[in-house]
């Protein structure tokens, strides 16, 4: 018998995503501090939280498969989160301008029954162009991004922005890794060709 699934998440693009696969799931909010624990790597800290959040909306009860995730942006050493203001998503986007920036996303399927959890990451770099401040301001205007790590809808006017994109798994961008999902979900008995 398969487990009911959960995706531990609140955003709408990650619920979008998963719709995609075909399969019946329920959505929680998975209470979780995001705060980055000193001395802790980009890697390090969306793989935590990924486990964190599936671990967490797995204590709604009863046995389920809960898909947690988590992203950053990346560049050089600095680590970009959600902007939260136009202000600041102005400035990340100035910041990237020109530059290749890598997201990570943290994906965790946490069989609640078994107490396993599977957690991967999932790297994917886009290369910005060069973008006038008033492309930028434009942007921002137009698609609100202040949810978004990296200021950007890669799903949106986003794709604008890029000058290329490298990766194997696009939907990483996004924020929730559907290729990877897949060998998660089948290693759990859900199978979703059928």
């Amino acid at each position: 018998m398969t487990l009911p699934l959960v995706l531990a998440s609140t955003s709408p693009y990650r619920r979008e995503l998963l719709d995609r696969l075909g399969l019946d799931f329920t959505t929680c909010s998975p209470e979780t501090d995001e705060t980055r624990l000193d001395g802790e790597t980009p890697k390090e800290l969306v793989l935590r939280l990924s486990e964190a959040k599936a671990r967490t909306g797995a204590t709604q009860g009863g046995s389920v498969l809960v898909i947690g995730s988590d992203q950053v942006a990346v560049v050089g050493d600095t680590v970009l989160g959600k902007p939260g203001t136009t202000e600041r998503a102005c400035a990340q986007l100035a910041q990237l301008s020109g530059q290749r920036v890598t997201f990570l996303t943290g994906l965790c399927l946490f069989n609640s029954a078994q107490q396993r959890a599977q957690v991967d990451l999932v790297p994917f770099t886009v290369v910005f162009r060069k973008l006038s401040t008033q492309q930028i301001e434009n942007y921002v205007q137009r698609e609100q991004p202040l949810n978004c790590a990296g200021s950007f809808k890669s799903e949106g006017l986003g794709a604008a922005l890029f000058e290329r994109m490298e990766g194997d798994d696009p939907t990483a961008l996004i924020g929730l890794p559907l290729i990877r999902l897949v060998s998660m979900l089948e290693a759990e008995g859900v199978a979703v060709l059928g």
